[in-house]
């Protein structure tokens, strides 16, 4: 589905990313894990376009997407929900999601109704403003938006980031629906472990800007954590 080989990418003269390689399997959850400032929002930028790379490919079903621009990588289908959700805070919940039409895969003409089956919450509050929602309404908003776009690969920077305890478990939950009832592949940047573990198929793990480690779910021991993960 997603594959990123070898990938540099420098601030300036600054070296940030070293060789980066990574897979994200078609209908699996791939979790990128590490500490704060390894590099992880910085490749995810990456991936979507928003940051440019100095040497490497990033591949996209078949499709080197590498030096795409970033509008036009949602029309191949990838969505995507930044850290901190960058939802439109004057705009209704009905204009947030509608934004996404004319740039999805499928140009559809209305939102749907899989985003309302989702997340219910956002169908009693389509009219009220993006930015009058609660912490866990937006995020909800932000991947409901993303899902406009009929995605084949959604990626979320740290969606349960400042979220509320039932809000995480529900999100954990449609991640879960996402993959193993529409196939969707998800590459996912989270902190919490228990987040991580009930959610993610398999795991890359960031370090000083380097991919030190990856494998199953289940390979992720102790001596990683605590090596790469515990602050």
């Amino acid at each position: 589905m997603l594959t990123v080989e070898q990938l540099n990418q420098y601030y300036g003269e600054s070296h940030t990313l070293w060789d980066i390689d990574l897979h994200a399997a078609p209908g699996k959850c791939t979790c990128l894990m590490g500490r704060n400032g390894v590099g992880k929002t910085t490749l995810l930028s990456c991936i979507m376009g928003l940051l440019p790379v100095r040497s490497g490919k990033i591949v996209m079903d078949k499709t080197d997407i590498t030096k795409l621009p970033a509008e036009r990588r949602a029309g191949l289908g990838i969505g995507y929900v930044p850290q901190g959700r960058q939802i439109f805070p004057l705009l209704t919940v009905q204009e947030n999601l509608e934004i996404g039409l004319a740039t999805g895969r499928t140009k559809k003409k209305q939102v749907p109704e899989i985003v309302f089956d989702l997340f219910p919450v956002l169908h009693e509050m389509l009219g009220r403003r993006g930015g009058d929602l609660s912490g866990g309404q937006q995020q909800q908003l932000a991947i409901g938006r993303a899902l406009v776009l009929d995605p084949t690969l959604l990626i979320l920077d740290e969606p349960t980031e400042g979220i509320q305890p039932n809000i995480v478990h529900e999100i954990g939950e449609i991640i879960n629906k996402l993959k193993n009832d529409l196939g969707i592949t998800v590459l996912l940047v989270e902190q919490k472990l228990p987040f991580a573990r009930a959610v993610a198929d398999s795991f890359v793990i960031l370090d000083r800007g380097r991919s030190v480690a990856r494998g199953e779910i289940a390979e992720l021991d102790e001596r990683l954590i605590k090596q790469y993960l515990t602050v």
